[in-house]
């Protein structure tokens, strides 16, 4: 399971700025809105210290670890839902993104203008849940006028279905995020098919300066506020500071985060926070020819992470040979492990773990 995590808010609040800080990129970066035409798209790793030590072990040809993608898109301004400094189109984008990264502008620099001549998180944070509700309401819209047509046929299905989208349609009206839309389970398909922006959960980046990284300003206190009511993660970060980081060496990385005070990248702090955000774990698949790091929703069933590796797995699944990932790392073999007895044997419905290394049994 890949994780896709789409990069959102306002003009000039960093977005470009962490986006090369999070893949060491060359997104353009400038002091005017609109400077990313195209939306910038970048692949990388999910660091991972357990894929290097079992890589050790197994010492195979290849090496997968789990990817995350990033999407970075212009800047989000009032009446983007409409074409507004052509964000329609880029919110079309992100419909399918798993996640949204928002940022939001906590320092002030004459230097750098703000579309709205001021830096507020309340109102920079409202702007953009605003566009991202009418957006979904223009989804709903069409989505009402092709199942309205489609229910003229009288079944009863199909009423339903229409209905549905018109409950949906007045609770964003009424400036509701759809991820409070409450659905019944039966409901819920329709509901998950619309891909609504603001149905995705969503982290909040709090950009800094430097100065006030480690210890913080009222601005991040009042983006936490919100984010408590929503129940979503606030991560304060440097976001220049960050990619000035991400062109040194693992070495000099280490040195200087450490001259600053800082115990770890700010990627890592938005890997982990996207993981919690979307309620994933990590198994691994591991012979002499790949290590494979895995992601899969937590509470997943051995058969889905069969699934996971390949159909035929999952179809001819026989059982699940599981290793614990720190057993292997301090024996050092799979026939370590077994000697000590650390090898367990489960069926289809065993709940898949973090750290599990799976070998799948099956036959087709």
């Amino acid at each position: 399971m890949d994780i896709t995590c789409g990069i959102v808010g306002l003009p000039n609040v960093g977005k470009s700025t962490l986006f090369n800080a999070l893949t060491a990129g060359e997104a353009d970066v400038a002091n005017y809105p609109f400077c990313t035409i195209e939306p910038n798209v970048s692949v990388v790793t999910v660091p991972d210290d357990r894929v290097h030590g079992l890589a050790k072990i197994y010492k195979p040809g290849k090496v997968t670890p789990t990817i995350l993608e990033f999407f970075d898109i212009a800047g989000l301004v009032k009446g983007a839902s409409k074409g507004e400094g052509l964000g329609n189109q880029f919110l079309h984008t992100i419909r399918n993104v798993s996640a949204l990264l928002h940022v939001v502008r906590c320092f002030e620099d004459e230097n750098v203008s703000h579309i709205d001549g001021t830096v507020d998180p309340r109102r920079d944070i409202e702007t953009i849940e605003t566009e991202l509700i009418l957006k979904d309401i223009e989804t709903l819209e069409r989505k009402i006028e092709t199942a309205a047509k489609r229910a003229k046929s009288g079944e009863k299905k199909l009423k339903e279905e229409v209905e549905i989208y018109e409950r949906i349609h007045r609770h964003l009206s009424d400036g509701r995020l759809a991820r409070y839309f409450h659905c019944s389970s039966r409901e819920g398909p329709f509901v998950q098919g619309l891909y609504l922006l603001t149905s995705k959960p969503v982290m909040y980046i709090a950009n800094v300066d430097e100065d006030e990284y480690l210890r913080g300003n009222g601005k991040i206190d009042a983006i936490r506020e919100i984010a408590r009511r929503e129940g979503a993660p606030v991560i304060p970060i440097c976001t220049k500071l960050e990619a000035e980081v991400a062109q040194l060496s693992p070495e000099e990385q280490n040195a200087f985060l450490e001259d600053l005070g800082i115990s770890e990248q700010g990627l890592y702090k938005v890997i982990r926070e996207a993981y919690s955000l979307l309620d994933l774990i990590t198994f691994f698949t591991c012979n002499p020819k790949e290590v494979h790091a895995r992601s899969i929703k937590r509470g997943s069933t051995a058969y889905q992470a069969a699934g996971e590796v390949h159909t035929d797995f999952q179809r001819g699944f026989i059982r699940a040979e599981v290793y614990k990932v720190d057993d292997l790392l301090r024996y050092g073999s799979e026939a370590a492990v077994r000697e000590k007895g650390g090898v367990a044997l489960h069926g289809k419905e065993y709940t898949v773990q973090d750290g599990d290394v799976i070998y799948f049994r099956f036959n087709v």
